[in-house]
């Protein structure tokens, strides 16, 4: 009987999250309400709010399910002995893409400044629900086991400061750069930035 309350309960979370992407690109992030989301989900309010608390929320878990595609590919090269390197630009190239065409820019800039909320709570919400840095930690810890990162850093701290750019470069692709892929925009940061970690020979 749990079990089977639980995978009712899951359905129905997918179901409201399936929803809410639909409106949120139908009629805008901003235009569309809890309210909306509930009544299209065939939920009351109440409901939505026992299944995410705020509508932001609801792009967490849509931001996630991207995330972990795009890092199940990356991840996957990496076992086939894809050079590291390679498979952050690909894992870069490959989030551009996938944030540009299935996010655009008010819901991905709505699910970046989920990261620097000033609620804490909601900020340490994001970080759990998108871990960016962990799986860029992941990319580059063969090249720290070889020798071919700065020593004076933490992998945890080389890959934050990845996550951070990628996180930045967002936040000015979404607001300030109407005109420019966010693809570029982002290679432009991970250049500089990989400049910066990698050891000099």
């Amino acid at each position: 009987m749990q079990g089977l309350r639980e995978r009712q309960k899951q359905r129905r979370r997918e179901r409201i999250l399936r929803t809410a992407v639909e409106l949120f690109k139908e009629r805008g992030f901003q235009q569309t309400t809890a309210m909306d989301i509930a009544k299209a989900s065939h939920i009351s309010r109440g409901t939505f709010f026992n299944y995410y608390s705020y509508k932001e929320a609801v792009l967490l878990d849509y931001g996630a399910e991207l995330l972990e595609l795009a890092w199940g590919e990356a991840k996957a090269a990496l076992e086939r002995g894809v050079p590291p390197v390679e498979v952050l630009e690909t894992f870069w190239s490959r989030l551009a893409e996938l944030s540009e065409r299935e996010l655009g820019r008010e819901m991905l800039s709505h699910l970046a400044y989920e990261l620097v909320n000033p609620d804490p709570e909601r900020a340490h919400a994001a970080y759990e629900a998108l871990p960016l840095a962990q799986y860029i930690a992941e990319i580059l810890r063969p090249l720290m086991q070889a020798g071919r990162l700065r020593s004076d850093l933490s992998l945890d701290r080389m890959a934050n400061s990845i996550a951070d750019a990628f996180l930045l470069a967002v936040l000015r692709w979404a607001g300030h750069t109407p005109d420019r892929s966010l693809a570029g925009e982002l290679q432009k940061f991970l250049t500089v930035v990989l400049e910066g970690v990698l050891a000099r020979p």
